[in-house]
């Protein structure tokens, strides 16, 4: 590995997700410096960096002037969607090493571009109806089989995210997309109802496209207005398999088609049948805590190879990243995020029990006793993500049913705010 001490590295954005960075920087030798729009008590990255700053992440103009008065020698965005054009932006006024130029992150960041994307690739896609459709026609007119899903072309989460079962909840639902589009884009599509949900994750390291996760999404409950909030990533799929064989070869063709050469890049999708249908991709890790799980596993990291790049432009030929690694060699590698139902956090029981626990990677929690959770129904909801890596199915049954158990928040009436929980029975 090539020698990075005292060297400076720009961290764009300070939630929990870039905690791994810092990290992995300071072991290697790396100054750490961290930008994001939150103080320092409310960002987990800042607390353990070298330097931090409170600058908006999307204030390009701000973190180039630190930079330059800085010697910053690179800067790193690797987890979180709203930081990925600015670090792209930046990268090219600085001229730092980057993992994609503006065209690549436009395909891998806006949804109407990767589905374009996908399709010239033999990728594919949910099929989608125009906007104009709607605008252009009535009720009786609009030839549409319902429900169908409206979402901005470049949102976070499931911000402005609605399935629609009717002509009027579709104008309805195109307004409030809008509003959590970055350009003004809605795309909308079929709704894929009940079928399963996928995540796959991607390292690109020298040319070589490395297949590093394949997991599924256990989704909230409908009845909790939940059902497009994941509430459990897990990993390997019971889909691998079929992914493998079917998916995988085209899916790495497009990424090497697209020029990548030293990314993370991920994409989220729909199994329907012996395929998947992806909607969701990001020139980044998803944003889980997968990596630290597949280190503790593999002994090796996917994050210290991407802050080489991020330093030199170069990744040394010692890096060895297992081809068949999103096997997990055998071992059940989930993490679990944990949501609350809207009200006022009173108290929380279990919190250092849980952290302790010896199939716990790491626990991020965003609420703390005195906070009011809103009604949200997205990823605001949140509570926590807890990381594990379990031997086999029943050693995960077990354990996450000991987390439900043991991690009880309160509200001020005493009721356990915890909802919308992964039915252990659905575990394969």
């Amino acid at each position: 590995m090539i020698n990075l001490k005292g060297k400076k590295l720009l961290v764009i954005g300070g939630a929990f997700q870039h905690c791994k960075v810092v990290e992995a920087a300071h072991e290697m030798g790396v100054e750490v410096y961290v930008v994001d729009f939150l103080k320092d008590e409310d960002s987990p990255a800042k607390q353990i960096a070298d330097h931090s700053m409170l600058v908006d992440v999307k204030n390009v103009a701000e973190m180039k002037k630190i930079c330059t008065e800085e010697k910053i020698d690179g800067a790193i965005a690797l987890c979180l969607d709203v930081c990925q054009r600015p670090y792209q932006q930046l990268c090219e006024e600085m001229g730092y090493p980057c993992f994609g130029n503006y065209e690549q992150y436009n395909v891998l960041t806006d949804k109407t571009a990767f589905k374009k994307c996908c399709i010239e690739n033999g990728v594919d896609v949910i099929p989608e109806y125009a906007a104009e459709l709607f605008r252009n026609n009535s009720d009786e007119t609009c030839d549409v089989e319902y429900p169908v899903l409206v979402k901005p072309c470049d949102s976070r989460g499931s911000r402005g995210s609605k399935v629609c079962y009717n002509y009027n909840e579709v104008l309805s639902a195109i307004e409030e997309a809008k509003k959590e589009s970055s350009n003004g884009q809605v795309l909308i599509e079929k709704y894929m109802g009940n079928k399963n949900d996928i995540c796959i994750s991607y390292v690109v390291i020298n040319g070589k496209v490395y297949l590093t996760r394949v997991g599924d999404r256990k989704l909230g409950r409908i009845e909790d207005k939940m059902e497009r909030v994941s509430m459990m990533g897990m990993a390997p799929s019971v889909y691998t398999e079929m992914y493998v064989n079917n998916v995988n070869e085209k899916v790495a063709k497009m990424l090497k088609n697209i020029g990548l050469k030293n990314a993370p890049a991920f994409m989220q999708g729909f199994v329907d049948g012996d395929t998947v249908r992806f909607y969701d991709p990001g020139l980044r890790y998803p944003g889980a805590e997968y990596e630290r799980m597949y280190e503790r596993v593999h002994g090796v990291s996917l994050v210290k190879p991407l802050i080489e790049f991020a330093l030199t432009g170069e990744i040394s030929d010692e890096t060895v990243i297992p081809v068949d690694g999103y096997l997990q060699k055998g071992k059940k590698t989930p993490y679990l995020l944990v949501s609350v139902r809207p009200g006022k956090i009173s108290r929380i029981w279990g919190e250092d029990e849980v952290r302790n626990h010896p199939a716990v990677v790491s626990m991020s929690t965003k609420y703390k006793a005195g906070d009011e959770v809103g009604e949200h129904y997205n990823v605001n909801q949140r509570f926590c993500e807890i990381d594990l890596v379990c031997e086999d199915t029943e050693d995960l049954k077990n354990t996450i049913s000991w987390i439900y158990d043991t991690l009880i928040i309160e509200d001020e009436n005493g009721e356990n705010m915890v909802f919308s929980k992964v039915d252990i029975n659905t575990l394969e």
